[in-house]
C-alpha cells in the first residue's frame, strides 16, 4: 500500500481497521434486527410466481407480509434472520474496513479522494464483501425465507430448521459449490449498491456541511445522518432491482447438471420474460427499498455514533501504550 498519508474529514487521520471493525460490526447487527421483516417479504415476493395463471394477480408487499403472518405466525418474518445475524457482523466490518483501505489506495498524491475514487472504492467494496460474506450467507437466508412452512405447528417440520442446519444440508446434498451460487450477479448488485450508496452519501454529508460550517470536520446531528443514509440507501435498489431479482430466483433453486452459470442467468431471465413479463424483474422493488433505505439510515447512523465514542474514548489503546493526539 501507499505510504501518502490520506486526508480525512476535518484534516483528521483515518479511522483505523479496529474501529471500522467494531463500528461496522454493531451498525450491522442493528440494521438487521431492524429491517429483516421486509427482506422476507422481498424475498417471498421475488420467488412468488402469482400472476402466471389467468385470473390471478400478484400480492402486493402489504397483502405478502399479512399472508406470512397469516400462514406463518410473526416469527415468520424473521425465517432466516440467524444466517443473516452470522453474516451480517463480518459483512459490515469488512465493508466499511475494505472502503477505507481502497479510499488510501486511491487517493491521489496529495492525499484527497475525489468524487470517482470515492465511486469505485464503495464498488470494490461491495464486491469484497459480496465474494467473502454476502453471497454465501444470501444462499443459505434466501432457502430459509422461501419454506411456507407454520413456525407455530410443532408437526410442520420444513426441510432446513435452522442457519447451521441449512448449511449442512446445502453443502450435504449440492455441494460447496452451491454457497456461492449467483456470486457474479451479487458481486454485481453488492458492487453497484455501494458505489452509489458511499459516493451519495459523502457528498450529502460534505454539502451538509459546507451550508453548516460548525459541524466542519465533526459528526453531524444523527437525524442528518439518518436523512442522508436514508436518501443515498434508497438510490441503490432502483438501479439493479432485475439483477436482484434474478439472483434470488437462482440462489434458491439447485444447478443443472452442466450448466455454466451464463447458461442459468440466461434461461432465468428468458423464463421470467415469457411467463410473468418485464414487471417480474421489477418484483419486491417496494419492500427492498423499504428495507435497504431504512437499513443504510440505521447504518450509517450507528456506525457514525459508535466510530465517534471508540475514537473519542482511546479505549482501543488502553494497554498498547498509544494513544490519539
Amino acid at each position: 500500500m501507499s505510504a501518502k498519508s490520506v486526508k480525512g474529514e476535518g484534516g483528521k487521520k483515518p479511522a483505523s481497521a479496529a474501529v471500522n471493525l467494531i463500528a461496522g460490526g454493531g451498525a450491522g447487527m442493528m440494521e438487521a434486527l431492524a429491517c429483516h421483516p421486509l427482506d422476507t417479504v422481498k424475498v417471498r415476493m421475488q420467488l412468488s410466481r402469482r400472476g402466471r395463471a389467468p385470473g390471478t394477480k400478484s400480492r402486493g408487499f402489504i397483502a405478502t407480509g399479512r399472508n406470512i403472518v397469516e400462514r406463518e405466525t410473526v416469527f415468520g418474518l424473521y425465517k432466516g434472520l440467524g444466517a443473516v445475524m452470522t453474516g451480517i457482523v463480518p459483512k459490515m466490518a469488512i465493508r466499511f474496513t475494505s472502503y477505507e483501505w481502497y479510499k488510501q489506495l486511491l487517493a491521489n498524491k496529495d492525499g484527497a479522494v475525489t468524487s470517482q475514487a470515492t465511486f469505485l472504492a464503495g464498488l470494490c467494496a461491495g464486491v469484497t464483501e459480496a465474494v467473502a460474506v454476502v453471497c454465501p450467507m444470501e444462499v443459505l437466508k434466501i432457502r430459509l425465507q422461501s419454506q411456507y412452512h407454520s413456525l407455530s405447528d410443532p408437526l410442520d417440520v420444513p426441510k432446513y430448521r435452522s442457519a447451521p442446519h441449512a448449511l449442512i444440508t446445502l453443502v450435504r446434498e449440492e455441494g460447496l459449490g452451491a454457497l456461492y451460487r449467483g456470486v457474479s450477479l451479487t458481486a454485481l448488485r453488492q458492487g453497484t449498491n455501494q458505489a452509489v450508496n458511499f459516493t451519495a452519501y459523502t457528498e450529502f454529508k460534505e454539502l451538509l456541511q459546507r451550508w453548516q460550517p460548525e459541524y466542519q470536520g465533526k459528526n453531524l446531528p444523527s437525524y442528518q445522518t439518518t436523512l442522508i443514509g436514508l436518501i443515498s440507501g434508497a438510490m441503490g435498489p432502483f438501479s439493479n432491482a432485475p439483477i436482484d431479482t434474478i439472483k434470488t430466483r437462482i440462489q434458491n433453486t439447485p444447478a443443472q447438471p452442466g450448466q455454466s452459470g451464463i447458461t442459468r442467468i440466461t434461461l432465468v431471465m428468458k423464463d421470467m420474460f415469457k411467463q410473468e413479463g418485464f414487471r417480474a424483474f421489477y418484483k419486491g422493488i417496494t419492500p427492498r427499498v423499504m428495507r435497504v433505505a431504512p437499513g443504510q439510515a440505521v447504518t450509517f447512523t450507528v456506525y457514525e455514533f459508535l466510530k465517534k465514542n471508540i475514537e473519542d474514548s482511546n479505549w482501543l489503546n488502553l494497554g498498547t501504550g498509544k494513544y490519539e493526539e
